[in-house]
């Protein structure tokens, strides 16, 4: 009856997305709404909602969204938190701009964290749309499920104020609109990508090695592809903004201590750096398997397509031609798949290249834009009743770590009169 019903109503999956994602966020906000006095033997006794809104990098993005950048704003010259007016830069505009835009709403703090659920429940319910399009899998809303809970840090990143969700949404529906060779809104949604944090520059360039590869094949250039321009065109639009708002056109560069890249790579297992502070770094090794396996198996697919194509179904389908005219539908899946394995592998080649070199202890959050290509890439893996069966029994421990570490990462506000 179910089943049935699940085939009957289309917008099913997306309902349950909607409620999973807020459902999930509403219980890991309850014991600040409830301002419990102690979690699972942590002392709490100040405890409130304020504690989430506080979680760094949140608050920052208010001041942009407030001052607009404007150098001579009063907010910026008393400089929050101690942090001089150009510190800002490196807070790209577009997070603040949907935090302007919700304030009128709810405020500007408030504003942080409906901003973050939004943009979530648009991520998570586009990358269902993205795995029916592709069609590798038969079990697309226990996989996005997977997204919901797999890592802790994404936990928190959808639950505080955070750009990481518009960040992966717009880096996915670009990517959807590069596979199916919609270049412009692939360049918009890039740029707006970009706009979001700097790294989906990456995206940009991984577009580029694809057509150097395609053209090394078939010597051809296709126009519509210059629409893809846009993308290196927005964080060049938003240098130019800030060189009329701070008198500095480099102004995200001379931001401060905010660039993390350093070669050679590896440097993060350095504990006396600033952003380290540490030499309990096990997982991060964890973390470069699990998204140097994905690169690695990208590429075994790109080489190797499995039999009947890369959606795995009957070659004899293929047979099923002259139906109607035009090409074949498990043709075009094909290519439709290829494409995207093929644009993923430059794309996590580049951005792989770079988390190996960040000098940053939160790796965990810097590698998220890869998370959804690997879930796709293993995709069976995740899907597998062995996999659900140990995610739900550590679902407490995953709870337990975001709750711990909302406690931690907290701003050291104590003046809320530039942040409302």
């Amino acid at each position: 009856m179910l089943k049935s019903l699940y085939k009957k109503t289309p917008f099913a999956p997306y309902i349950a997305i909607i409620f999973l994602t807020v459902f999930s966020t509403i219980l890991l906000w309850l014991p600040f709404l409830l301002r419990v006095d102690s979690i699972n033997g942590i002392e709490t006794p100040e405890l409130n909602f304020q504690t989430v809104i506080k979680h760094w990098d949140g608050p920052l993005y208010i001041i942009p969204a407030k001052t607009g950048y404007d150098i001579n704003n009063n907010i910026l010259k008393q400089a929050p938190l101690g942090l001089e007016g150009k510190y800002f830069a490196a807070h790209m505009p577009g997070y603040p701009a949907t935090i302007a835009a919700l304030s009128p709403f709810v405020g500007y703090p408030k504003a942080t964290v409906l901003s973050t659920l939004l943009a979530s429940i648009f991520m998570y319910c586009f990358f269902y749309y993205f795995l029916t399009k592709l069609k590798i899998t038969d079990h697309k809303l226990i996989l996005t499920t997977v997204l919901l809970f797999l890592t802790p840090r994404l936990y928190v990143v959808r639950s505080v104020g955070s750009p990481e969700p518009m960040f992966i949404l717009f880096i996915l529906t670009s990517i959807y609109m590069f596979v199916k060779k919609k270049y412009f809104w692939s360049g918009i949604l890039g740029g707006l990508a970009v706009i979001t944090k700097t790294p989906a520059i990456l995206l940009f360039a991984a577009y580029v090695l694809f057509f150097v590869d395609q053209w090394r094949q078939t010597n051809k250039i296709e126009i519509e592809r210059a629409w893809l321009l846009l993308i290196p065109a927005s964080l060049l639009a938003v240098f130019v903004f800030y060189s009329r708002q701070f008198g500095d056109f480099f102004a995200y560069f001379n931001s401060g201590d905010n660039l993390h890249l350093i070669f050679p790579p590896f440097s993060v297992f350095n504990f006396q750096k600033d952003w380290v502070g540490t030499a309990w770094l096990e997982e991060i090794i964890f973390l470069y398997f699990f998204y140097g396996l994905t690169l690695i198996t990208l590429w075994e697919k790109i080489i190797n397509p499995p039999m009947g194509g890369a959606t795995g179904l009957p070659a004899v389908a293929s047979a099923k031609v002259g139906r109607e005219a035009g090409q074949d539908p498990l043709v075009q899946q094909n290519e439709f798949t290829q494409r995207f394995y093929k644009i993923s592998f430059y794309f996590v080649l580049l951005f792989f290249l770079s988390i190996i070199s960040v000098q940053h202890r939160d790796i965990s959050r810097y590698s998220l834009p890869l998370l959804p290509i690997t879930l796709i890439t293993f995709a069976d893996f995740f899907t597998s009743r062995r996999f659900v069966i140990v995610l739900m029994l550590l679902l407490p421990a995953i709870y337990l770590y975001a709750i711990n570490f909302m406690l931690y990462n907290i701003a050291p506000i104590a003046d809320w009169s530039p942040f409302l």
